[in-house]
């Protein structure tokens, strides 16, 4: 699973923002740079590491051997949690896993060297294991 070799901070604040912000769309990682088909996030959301893990495994799996996948997301939030039936107070809980809050409009997967329509699926496949409404989109 993906997880940053190092960070400044051992743990963040927790961000909450205006729903308001959270629809405005992405600005950046917008357009399909690398493949010819990408995945593209419709509604936000915070996507963990085991999810974009679940989605390139059923990507590779549907695309076959031949094409090459980018992976154009990566979770660099960390996200603590207490353990079960802890009372309240004595700080902060540890780290439990990493996220990376994704915008409307941003490009999640790129897929490149598969016939349309094997892509297409390919992708579909892949954003069922997402927690967002996505799109397939053509280069």
């Amino acid at each position: 699973m993906l997880a940053p070799k190092k960070t400044k901070y051992r743990k963040w604040q927790t961000g909450r923002k205006h729903p308001d912000r959270l629809l405005m769309p992405d600005t950046r990682g917008v357009t399909v740079s690398f493949g010819s088909f990408g995945l593209k996030a419709m509604t936000p959301a915070r996507i963990t590491s085991n999810q974009i893990e679940a989605a390139r495994r059923a990507l590779s799996r549907a695309s076959g051997k031949t094409s090459k996948i980018w992976i154009r997301v990566f979770p660099d939030r960390p996200v603590t949690k207490k353990p079960a039936e802890v009372r309240m107070g004595s700080g902060k809980g540890d780290l439990d896993h990493y996220v990376m809050e994704v915008r409307p409009g941003r490009i999640l997967f790129e897929l490149d060297g598969a016939t349309e329509a094997v892509a297409r699926e390919a992708l579909r496949k892949a954003g069922t294991k997402l927690p967002m409404k996505v799109r397939v989109v053509a280069r």
